[in-house]
């Protein structure tokens, strides 16, 4: 009968096969030839002590045992082109997860995207980083995949309650993804991979009758005695139905002032702010391993940390080992920092937004933009930056301990961020308030984390789409606008999501309640 075992193993030891079962063959003592097969089922680095280990739970089969290597399956999607359609607005991880679901019950999704699809994208992308150029409906954040696509793929997340991590996972391997990510601790698709998994999921999508509709923006949602009827995208067309899934993104700007100017029911939310700052990642290896070089076995150390300061959280925010800065603005005239690694995370330098939690009483200076107070705010710092930066894609920069000791970096090094940056006193950037804290903040982060405090370290400003500063209320049981019906806001967008998985999820529950709704009919 096969054994499961959780266990402690050298980083070399859990790298290699044959190692790994001579070392289980003595913890159970049998010859490694009796063993049949060794399955992994989940993986994650101790590195409390000097001496790391990798922690693993596995599943040994010896000879005899029946042992049968699993293919991932995609479900049994139905033929959907004749079925009653909903339209999902986004083709993000809420959106895209939305319309599988959706064909699961026999529901056809039209998905309307504004951007291009995954592979246009790119030279959008290669715009904004050689010539500084902004595509509205193109970039970073805009376009097939959605945010994640192109900005990291990480899919760890700590949403366990909020749905079913698993299934979401093991639909991306289904789809093209390793297997890695059913076993790690903080599982990773890379950027460079991503996009060939999202081309693969619409492409089921249409096979199966769904319709994708890229370069169509939304401009009006037609709507009659407060339901849902339609929508009117920026050619003109009207596309008639009764049920929307609103899975647009935590930057939809042009949205959010749509349901505003629609009077639909919005409301402010917090979010958080701060800088993206990145070191060397051999640097950040020493601090993690406690050693001068991590060797082979080990992969680039992450590093995760949160300090109360002055009352407030300040925490790392989307950390990426062996990773890049990119310039994510959705409109000329302000810059936008976040970061990306690739499937291996094989760059020089580690980087990670370095933020501070807001309160609505921060947005107080923009009170009269109502519930677009905070969208305000983090539009007044982006386009702040964009102006001392030199109004180009460039970004403030400055040295971690000159920012801390309020003085001028002399010289900003090349970092990884392409287009560029400008040596700026970051304190003209933020509100008073929030230097203040960054400033104490990162003196606190370099006592926890000795080396970290350094000015090697290059900060980028601003760090600002970190989640919605907009939520779109709704039913906790049916997902339902609280004004709206058939309106089914979804997503980071809408304020109920934090990342592709938390997303994925949002998107397939939003599918199940339109599901479950027109079944009762």
């Amino acid at each position: 009968m096969p054994q499961e075992l959780l266990l402690q193993v050298s980083p070399e030891i859990a790298a290699n096969d044959l190692l790994l079962k001579n070392y289980l063959s003595k913890q159970i003592k049998v010859s490694p030839n009796e063993i049949q097969h060794v399955s992994i089922l989940k993986r994650s680095i101790d590195a409390r002590q000097k001496a790391i280990k990798i922690n693993l739970k596995v599943v040994i089969y010896l000879k005899g045992d029946l042992f049968q290597p699993q293919k991932r399956q995609l479900p049994e999607y139905k033929n959907v082109s004749s079925a009653q359609e909903v339209l999902v607005i986004g083709a993000g991880p809420a959106g895209l997860f939305a319309a599988l679901q959706l064909i699961e019950l026999g529901l056809k999704p039209i998905i309307i995207e504004r951007g291009k699809d995954v592979r246009g994208r790119r030279r959008d992308l290669k715009a904004i980083n050689l010539d500084h150029v902004v595509n509205e409906d193109s970039n970073y954040c805009f376009g097939e995949g959605g945010a994640g696509t192109y900005s990291d793929g990480k899919l760890y997340t700590r949403s366990k309650k909020r749905g079913d991590v698993m299934r979401v996972l093991e639909l991306f391997v289904a789809f093209g993804a390793s297997e890695d990510i059913l076993i790690e601790a903080h599982p990773h698709i890379g950027t460079n991979k991503l996009p060939q998994i999202i081309q693969d999921i619409r492409e089921k999508i249409i096979e199966c009758g769904g319709q994708v509709l890229f370069e169509t923006r939304l401009t009006d949602i037609v709507l009659k005695n407060n339901e849902v009827q339609g929508i009117v995208t920026q050619k003109g067309e009207t596309i008639l139905a009764n049920k929307l899934i609103l899975a647009t993104g935590h930057s939809a700007r042009d949205i959010f002032e749509l349901l505003d100017r629609k009077q639909i029911f919005i409301e402010a939310k917090p979010f958080a702010l701060g800088v993206r700052a990145e070191h060397p990642q051999s640097l950040i290896d020493s601090i993690q391993y406690s050693c001068d070089y991590r060797g082979e076995f080990l992969p680039p150390a992450p590093y995760s940390i949160v300090k109360q300061v002055g009352g407030r959280g300040m925490y790392s925010f989307c950390m990426c080992p062996g990773g890049v800065i990119a310039p994510c603005a959705t409109s000329p005239g302000e810059v936008v920092t976040n970061g990306w690694s690739p499937s291996k995370r094989d760059q020089a330098t580690a980087n990670s937004g370095i933020v501070i939690e807001l309160q609505l009483e921060d947005f107080k200076p923009f009170a009269k933009f109502g519930a677009l107070a905070g969208m305000e705010f983090q539009k007044s710092i982006e386009q702040r930056a964009w102006h001392l930066a030199g109004e180009s894609q460039k970004v403030p920069a400055q040295r971690m301990i000159d920012f801390t000791q309020n003085r001028v970096s002399t010289d900003i090094p090349k970092t990884s961020y392409v287009p560029g940056t400008t040596s700026v006193e970051m304190g003209q950037v933020f509100p008073d308030f929030l230097t203040q804290i960054l400033r104490e903040g990162f003196t606190e982060f370099g006592k926890s984390m000795r080396g970290y405090l350094t000015n090697e370290a290059i900060l980028h400003a601003p760090e600002s789409r970190t989640s919605s500063p907009v939520r779109i209320p709704r039913d906790a049981q049916t997902y339902e606008h609280v004004q709206i019906k058939g309106l089914y806001p979804c997503g980071e967008g809408a304020g109920y999501a934090g990342g592709i998985i938390s997303a994925a999820i949002d998107g397939e529950k939003c599918a199940l309640m339109i599901g479950a709704i027109l079944n009762q009919k």
